[in-house]
């Protein structure tokens, strides 16, 4: 049995499920941020995120394995899924994991979000996707809203300009890893085992950076730690990775990109449920744009009377 290629649905069927695998995607991505400090409370976050790659990649193989699914990529493809988990998940969380250790996780997630700004600019120039004066607008909005909860928090001193700074080097990696992946569509699917190779490349290339400069002797073995890695790995790793990877598929990168708009509300809220982060009025007040942002870039274009 052979389920390595994912089909894109009919538009009708698209239209029905796409709204609750944006749904599913958006709280899996924002609550990773919150399940991510918790593992960090007992252990080092490079070893955390090499765990949890291991940990996803072993998964993935397995499955196929017992599955019977087709465990072959193209050299191109192959290549392209491990610079795609170096750069989309080793290098961004690896930075994100180190921005996070003096920020809170709702900020992490204010930050992400600021992806749709750049994979909009980015995908004007390397993708050939057209920059609306709607979208421009949703954007400015939504990159104000993210700029104006960023700079208060750094006025009361919540959150470490080196942190944020962190932060926003992996929002790059992220963006970079999104337009590549757009642009060098895999041409033969192969999503889950692609997924595998991205687990993989990124857990083989942030273990020696976990040696090197963290100590084994900090892990304290707790249930928090194994839960939040099983979490991490399964449902992070593996599924909400698999969900982004489609969403682009049936969307375009600007509109796809632009679901993260809806993170900083989520990531606000699992990090005062799951760490008792602090929520200012500042931060609720900086939401309002934001949520008209989403709105403005997400809307689909009206077409012509009689077309």
């Amino acid at each position: 049995m052979r389920t390595a290629n994912i089909a894109v649905p009919s538009p009708a069927t698209r239209s029905l499920r796409l709204p609750l695998l944006v749904a599913t995607f958006c709280l899996l991505w924002a609550s990773a941020f919150s399940v991510a400090k918790l593992s960090m409370a007992d252990c080092p976050p490079l070893m955390v995120l090499t765990a949890r790659f291991l940990l996803a990649g072993v998964v993935i193989f397995g499955v196929a394995v017992v599955s019977g699914v087709r465990l072959s990529l193209s050299r191109r493809d192959l290549l392209l899924f491990a610079f795609l988990g170096i750069a989309n998940q080793a290098v961004f969380l690896g930075l994100g994991y180190a921005g996070m250790r003096s920020t809170s996780s709702g900020l992490a997630a204010l930050v992400i979000s600021a992806n749709p700004v750049l994979t909009a600019v980015l995908a004007v120039a390397f993708l050939n996707e057209r920059m609306t004066w709607r979208k421009a607008m949703g954007l400015l909005l939504g990159v104000g809203g993210v700029g104006f909860v960023v700079e208060s928090r750094m006025a009361g001193g919540i959150d470490h300009p080196v942190g944020i700074a962190l932060l926003l080097a992996a929002l790059v990696s992220l963006v970079g890893g999104t337009i590549l992946y757009k642009k060098f569509a895999p041409s033969g699917g192969g999503l889950w085992v692609g997924n595998g190779v991205q687990s993989l490349a990124a857990g083989l290339a942030t273990l020696p950076f976990a040696l090197a400069f963290e100590s084994v002797g900090d892990i304290v073995p707790s249930w928090r730690l194994a839960a939040s890695l099983a979490y991490l790995a399964l449902f992070v790793s593996i599924f909400a990775y698999l969900l982004w990877f489609y969403l682009l598929n049936v969307s375009g990168a600007t509109a796809a990109s632009s679901y993260h708009f809806m993170m900083p509300p989520l990531g606000l809220l699992f990090g005062w449920l799951l760490l008792g982060e602090q929520v200012a009025l500042t931060d609720l007040i900086g939401i309002v744009p934001v949520a008209l942002g989403i709105y403005l870039v997400t809307r689909p274009m009206s077409s012509p009377a009689g077309k």
